[in-house]
């Protein structure tokens, strides 16, 4: 990148992580939780998302060293993921339903539990359901390490560490806000909306998966 700056920045990871893919997983969440439950999760996710961001980003060109990968290997790994998630998405496969029906048990015996871990089981539940979409989102977390390979210094990283921070605040805040209105949207909306959502995103993931193999050399004249 020949020049890095943090609003550029910011609007990259806003692209690819900010309140449009994430909201629908916390809508998700607010049909098992209660509001303040769901809150609670959305500042943990966000709080870990911001953590995990700063950490590749201070030290990606040492984990691009110690794994031997570049930008080809990141983007053709992230892509793959990516294609693979959306494509669940639009084929109504949800990856945390797991999760989802751990937290509505947890909280449909809370009243039964003596120890008062329900909730607690409830929170570890809905922060597993947010660790592929917002924590951990492979397409995020590659473009987090691309952009600080090529910030090539202390000052770059230090401002895509700080970009990453920041959407996941933007996340957390709108989270925040529409909780309430998560929580009274019905299951087909959010199925709709999820699929439509899903059909976007397996583009994004076709295209980042052909920036890399642009990089590669396999494809020519392909810009993303």
């Amino acid at each position: 990148m020949e020049s890095l700056n943090l609003a550029d920045t910011f609007v990259t990871f806003l692209a690819l992580i900010g309140p449009q893919k994430v909201l629908l997983s916390f809508g998700r969440l607010a049909r098992t939780l209660d509001d303040r439950s769901v809150r609670a999760v959305a500042a943990a996710t966000a709080v870990a998302t911001a953590c995990v961001g700063a950490l590749c980003a201070l030290t990606a060109p040492w984990i691009a060293t110690f794994f031997h990968i570049g930008a080809a290997e990141l983007n053709l790994a992230a892509g793959l993921l990516f294609i693979i998630y959306a494509v669940g998405m639009v084929l109504g496969i949800h990856f945390d339903n797991e999760p989802e029906e751990e937290t509505a048990a947890g909280l449909d015996h809370a009243a039964e539990d003596t120890d008062g871990s329900a909730p607690t089981r409830a929170m570890a539940s809905g922060f597993r359901a947010m660790l592929l979409p917002f924590v951990v989102s492979p397409i995020a977390i590659a473009a987090d390490l691309e952009e600080s390979i090529s910030a090539g210094g202390w000052g770059g990283r230090w401002t895509v560490a700080g970009a990453f921070a920041l959407v996941a605040v933007v996340d957390l805040v709108f989270t925040w806000v529409f909780t309430p209105l998560l929580r009274r949207m019905h299951e087909s909306v959010l199925e709709v909306l999820s699929r439509l959502l899903g059909v976007l995103l397996v583009a994004v993931g076709v295209g980042v998966f052909l920036d890399g193999l642009t990089v590669l050399g396999v494809l020519h004249g392909h810009g993303h």
